[in-house]
């Protein structure tokens, strides 16, 4: 403890984030002031481009090449040397296994070589962080939702260290479901970018595609697995087909990917609105990739104005996986909530230390 309060006395301190729960190899040197001193992310779109999906054992073969220079570039960054940190952080859950342990080896290592505390940091929950972050204002209480390729949560957040998971996806994740059905259209990988790029000139009334569980008042949960059936049967109707040698043409591609894109969007929207009034809150938080989306934001804006909500999306470019958000970190810090070096990986969603279990310094 000495070594650790030396530190903390008179000088400023910094913390080293890591991101490797998917396909993004991501640093970030973040001060306890909460500025961003250093950021950087490595992106594995164009391995993964023509599988039209993440490989797990490419991710995190990719991910051992790239972790190292990512840390020194982020060092290089901030001007700081490793020795500086007060503190190594890391995302261990949720996440791909073999990626998740890439960046989880790196923090531990750090932490012991460097004396300092290993933190561990729900990938998810990081996602809401990521508002607070980026305005810079107080978020919480809130109501939190992660939209991304493979969760779609909704959280009750009293605050920085309590996360209750009050809502979630029964089947496949909003993100998925933009690749899935942009795979069926043609449209390529990453699938999200690309149906909005194409719904952009669609009709959203053209189809008619169901919104599932929008009008159960009881449930909070998101289901998408019909809606993509919804859009393949309008493709090519049932049976089997293959989806790389239809030509449709390019007006009805358009409207198939605006009328998808309202349906998700309807069901995002009416969920996060109908768990505000649940919890009795106010304040929506949004993160995770599928938040990049221009209509989602939009129609968030929208809706917030009308209800007088107080709304914080994250920037675009912490929407997609960073290290950055991975300072919710220092709320943890503060608290002393440390992990011990046996820490592991968890590929689904845990409960970190509670604030009473704490065991400051350990």
């Amino acid at each position: 403890m000495e070594k650790l309060a030396s530190k903390e006395a008179g000088r400023p301190q910094y913390l080293l984030c890591l991101e490797t729960t998917c396909d993004e190899t991501a640093a970030a040197v973040i001060s306890d002031r909460l500025e961003v001193l250093g950021a950087v992310v490595a992106s594995q779109d164009r391995l993964h481009e023509r599988f039209r999906g993440v490989v797990p054992e490419i991710a995190s073969r990719a991910h051992v090449e790239r972790i190292l220079p990512a840390i020194d570039l982020a060092f290089q960054q901030a001007g700081i040397k490793p020795t500086d940190l007060s503190a190594v952080a890391v995302a261990h859950t949720p996440g791909l296994a073999g990626s998740l342990m890439v960046g989880l080896m790196a923090a531990k290592t750090m932490a012991l070589v460097l004396k300092i505390p290993l933190i561990g940091v729900d990938h998810l929950q990081a996602h809401v962080y990521a508002c607070r972050i980026a305005s810079g204002e107080e978020i919480f209480p809130c109501v939190g939702l992660v939209v991304s390729g493979g969760h779609t949560s909704l959280y009750w957040c009293p605050n920085a260290l309590e996360f209750q998971l009050i809502g979630s996806t029964i089947d496949d994740a909003a993100g998925e479901a933009f690749d899935k059905v942009a795979s069926m259209l043609g449209l390529g990988y990453p699938g999200g970018p690309a149906v909005e790029r194409a719904a952009a000139s669609g009709n959203p009334r053209a189809y008619n595609f169901p919104r599932s569980l929008l009008d159960d008042p009881e449930r909070l949960d998101f289901s998408f697995s019909g809606l993509k059936t919804a859009v393949r049967y309008a493709i090519c109707g049932p049976g089997k087909v293959d989806f790389s040698r239809l030509q449709l043409p390019a007006e009805t591609v358009a409207d198939l990917a605006a009328s998808f894109q309202e349906a998700v969007v309807d069901c995002l929207v009416g969920k996060a609105f109908l768990a505000l009034q649940k919890m009795g809150v106010s304040t929506l938080c949004v993160g995770g990739g599928v938040a990049a989306n221009k209509r989602f934001r939009q129609r968030l804006e929208e809706e917030a104005a009308r209800r007088k909500v107080r709304l914080f999306i994250a920037p675009l470019k912490l929407c997609t996986d960073n290290a950055v958000m991975g300072a919710i970190a220092w709320e943890r810090y503060r608290a002393g909530l440390f992990e011990p070096l046996e820490l592991d990986i968890q590929a689904g969603p845990i409960r970190l230390k509670s604030p009473k279990g704490a065991t400051p310094g350990a």
